[in-house]
């Protein structure tokens, strides 16, 4: 049956909540010193929290944290809690530097330019975080929970969602904001999916190749809950006969993939591509 699986590494987790530290430390800098003072948003939940903080008032980083939880809740059961730890880690690191940067002058005065730069560093951050296994935005896990019973991806519902919210950005804003705001969004969803190695699509497949395929196999399917598919292959090199693990998932779990495979075989090769589609069998259920 194989060795028993230990779980990630205290050093690996550490690591990883570094990362997440940066990411969303990237992500209050593209803020504060960026979007906030030349009025231009983002989308989902930070352009959420954005639009009420200039209505209101109210801290944005309280209104980040608030309008984030019930995504982390509803989303813990199909997504993990680790995801979910991960996730509120980020948030509340968010929610706390971004205050912290109010005294700081702005990068920039000129839209444009806080548009481009404000877009890049805030994608690269958010970015970070996705690759390390968190999130700062609970759209997505909305997306996920719902895409489950409508016929829709996660991709198209989250563009819908940041329709409503360009458009209530136009009416409270100007429509220029708007604008710079789509534009600003755009750039900065092109940097997540640099960062975070094609994280544009909904659907991720894993091509491993490992000598230790059966213990990986079993750490994928004990501790992602992701059945596989074994593939026989041959070397072209040595010409030896291999087994290859297919396994299909969503861009959430990429990073955990990672850290399954490397904890079962630090030696094993993996190939992630985009997967256009996925259906049948136990697919959708078997996001948690």
């Amino acid at each position: 049956m194989g060795k028993q699986h230990k779980k990630e590494s205290i050093r690996s987790i550490i690591t990883r909540y570094i990362m997440m530290l940066i990411g969303a430390t990237l992500a209050a800098v593209a803020l504060e010193l960026f979007l906030i003072p030349n009025t231009i948003i983002d989308g989902g939940i930070i352009g959420v929290s954005l639009l009420t903080n200039n209505l209101t008032g109210i801290n944005f980083g309280i209104l980040i944290f608030i309008f984030n939880l019930p995504f982390l809740f509803a989303g813990y059961k199909y997504i993990g809690k680790g995801f979910v730890l991960a996730s509120l880690f980020s948030i509340v690191a968010l929610a706390l530097i971004e205050p912290a940067l109010h005294s700081l002058t702005p990068a920039t005065d000129e839209p444009l330019l806080a548009t481009v730069f404000g877009g890049l560093i805030l994608g690269t951050g958010v970015g970070i975080v996705i690759r390390n296994g968190g999130a700062l935005d609970g759209t997505e896990i909305l997306g996920i929970l719902l895409t489950k019973k409508l016929p829709f991806s996660v991709g198209e519902f989250v563009m819908f969602i940041n329709i409503f919210i360009f458009g209530w950005a136009g009416f409270v804003l100007g429509w220029e904001q708007a604008m710079l705001s789509i534009i600003t969004y755009f750039i900065a969803a092109k940097a997540i999916d640099f960062v975070g190695q094609g994280l544009t699509g909904d659907t991720k497949a894993a091509l491993i190749v490992s000598d230790e395929w059966e213990d990986v196999g079993d750490a994928i399917q004990e501790r992602l809950g992701r059945m596989i598919t074994k593939l026989h292959g041959k070397g072209g090199y040595i010409d030896k006969e291999k087994e290859v693990i297919f396994v299909v998932l969503t861009r959430l779990e990429i990073a955990k993939l990672k850290a399954i495979v490397h904890d079962a075989d630090p030696r094993a090769f993996i190939t992630i591509v985009d997967a256009q589609e996925a259906h049948g069998g136990k697919f959708k259920k078997a996001i948690h």
